[in-house]
């Protein structure tokens, strides 16, 4: 069995929920791995981030974001709504703002994420795909996409992709 790994960046710059269409990036992966038969694993290591699997909405918001996406948005608002203010959530409590702001440099309010990682934690991180005949089954409309729950701040992200088989 052979097994390849490669990541790709990207980048989440607006102040809100971010999808990254990632699918292109698993296709090269797939391509240069040069495995015909197996699995690609489409993973995030990032603790409010995401990936998914969805089909692609077309339509677009102003901001860029597909309508489907952020319909999914929307019901996750519902569901676990967005950090507003410190004590809205118990997480961040105090010993995580002392190391936050003392041992890494970062500022108090980017710890205002919580929703960001129950988000991230009911949705899943990573996503694993046949593949058959060198390709990724993914149907007719599927789409892989990076979903970027922190909108804290201007984030760099990485998106790792693994594919075993034959």
């Amino acid at each position: 069995m052979t097994v390849h790994h490669e990541v790709a960046a990207v980048h989440s710059d607006l102040r809100k929920p971010m999808f990254h269409d990632v699918t292109a990036a698993a296709a090269e992966a797939v391509a240069g791995s040069g495995i015909g038969m197996g699995t690609i694993t489409v993973y995030s290591q990032h603790t409010t981030c995401s990936v998914i699997i969805q089909e692609e909405s077309h339509d677009r918001l102003f901001d860029g974001t597909e309508h489907l996406l952020q319909d999914m948005l929307d019901r996750l608002e519902v569901l676990v709504p967005t950090c507003r203010h410190e004590g809205q959530y118990l997480h961040p409590g105090p010993k995580h703002i002392a190391h936050a702001t003392q041992d890494l440099g970062e500022q108090a309010v980017w710890s205002l994420n919580t929703d960001a990682h129950i988000r991230s934690g009911l949705v899943g991180r990573s996503e694993t795909i046949p593949v058959v005949d060198g390709r990724m089954e993914l149907g007719e409309f599927g789409r892989i996409y990076f979903v970027d729950f922190d909108g804290m701040r201007s984030r760099d992200r990485t998106v790792h992709f693994t594919v075993m088989g034959e």
